[in-house]
């Protein structure tokens, strides 16, 4: 099992940038499917961008262009850059392994985007 912490989140301005970090217990260089979710309030779960041991991403419509995934086994941690930010990106965003060894929800980090 490994552990995720999120972190990163904060308020800003429609239009601003955040990077959200996900530091992991061990190494993340073998777990072959890393991702971010957010939950916005009164919504469901949904996937934000997933990144394979290999190098290849994918990412939800709605992020397409704006949001980049990235990660660094060397510090066993993965990125997530967030520019031109909407009010509708306001969410607690959670990372998680998809394929892997198993791991709990985390507490997320709260990012929340003011218009």
């Amino acid at each position: 099992q490994v552990q995720l912490v999120e972190s990163g989140g904060g308020l800003v301005q429609a239009g601003g940038s955040l990077r959200l970090s996900c530091a992991a217990s061990g190494s993340i260089a073998s777990i072959p499917v890393l991702g971010w979710y957010r939950q916005a309030p009164g919504k469901t779960r949904e996937r934000v961008a997933t990144m394979t041991s290999g190098g290849s991403t994918s990412y939800a419509d709605s992020v397409k262009g704006r949001f980049t995934i990235s990660r660094d086994n060397a510090k066993n941690t993965m990125y997530l850059q967030m520019n031109s930010l909407e009010p509708e990106d306001t969410a607690v965003y959670y990372c998680k392994v998809l394929v892997g060894p198993s791991n709990n929800w985390g507490q997320g980090t709260q990012v929340t985007v003011s218009s």
